[in-house]
């Protein structure tokens, strides 16, 4: 098997390397044949057995094209789209979410033009939408729980702007049922305005866990996905 040596400790003669295959090794100094200086970073080829790696050959400096991410088996810079799109495990770099929200906002497109089954189809792209959001989350060492914020947003301005429609209908009385452009707009208004704070706080939710950067190293979700 090949892997990578992420760490080693010249006093004791002791480091870690990350398979392939997503798991990390322990290995001694003396298991590397032929005896040459270890950094990390190196390639290597070794034999696993029981966590450790044995017959470790070293093979260059550079570093692999890919590495751990937080699914084993998973390189860093594929796209899994069974982990991005399904798992709400481990986590996602910024790219990998893109291209997962372009694909639930390409498919919403579509399945709204296929009337009656397209919005039940639809409803099953919240568990995508979802599912990205809460990896991406993990990625910046937040809890997946914090993707409810935009939810609550949205139910409770819709909530808002029902109570705020029924109140002024009532304090217009009949000038309501006169189709009063000034009664109307004046009803309108703050429906309007709630709903265009909701937009906002679920604009700067997409784009916080969007833009902002992966948190380096490993955390309690899983190996950063990008190997840093």
């Amino acid at each position: 098997m090949r892997g990578q040596i992420l760490s080693f400790d010249e006093a004791s003669g002791t480091g870690l390397i990350s398979g392939d295959d997503g798991i990390r090794y322990s290995f001694n100094r003396d298991a590397v044949t032929p005896p040459a200086s270890v950094t990390s970073g190196l390639r290597v080829d070794f034999v696993p057995v029981a966590g450790e790696a044995t017959n470790i050959m070293l093979l260059a400096a550079a570093p692999a094209p890919s590495g751990p991410s937080a699914t084993p088996g998973v390189p860093v810079d594929s796209f899994n789209f069974q982990h991005v799109l399904f798992s709400f495990n481990g986590r996602i770099r910024r790219q990998h979410f893109w291209i997962g929200w372009l694909i639930c906002l390409g498919l919403g497109v579509v399945l709204g033009w296929i009337p009656r089954l397209g919005t039940l189809l639809s409803i099953a792209l919240i568990w995508p939408n979802l599912a990205i959001s809460v990896k991406r989350l993990h990625d910046m060492g937040h809890t997946g729980w914090l993707v409810i914020i935009p939810w609550i947003a949205g139910i409770g301005g819709i909530i808002a702007a029902f109570m705020s429609v029924g109140a002024a209908a009532l304090m217009s009385g009949g000038s309501w049922e006169s189709e009063d452009p000034a009664v109307v707009l004046g009803i309108l208004g703050p429906v309007l305005g709630i709903l265009a704070i909701v937009g906002l706080i679920q604009l700067g939710f997409l784009l916080w866990i969007g833009i902002s950067d992966s948190q380096r190293g490993d955390n309690r979700f899983g190996p950063n996905p990008k190997g840093e």
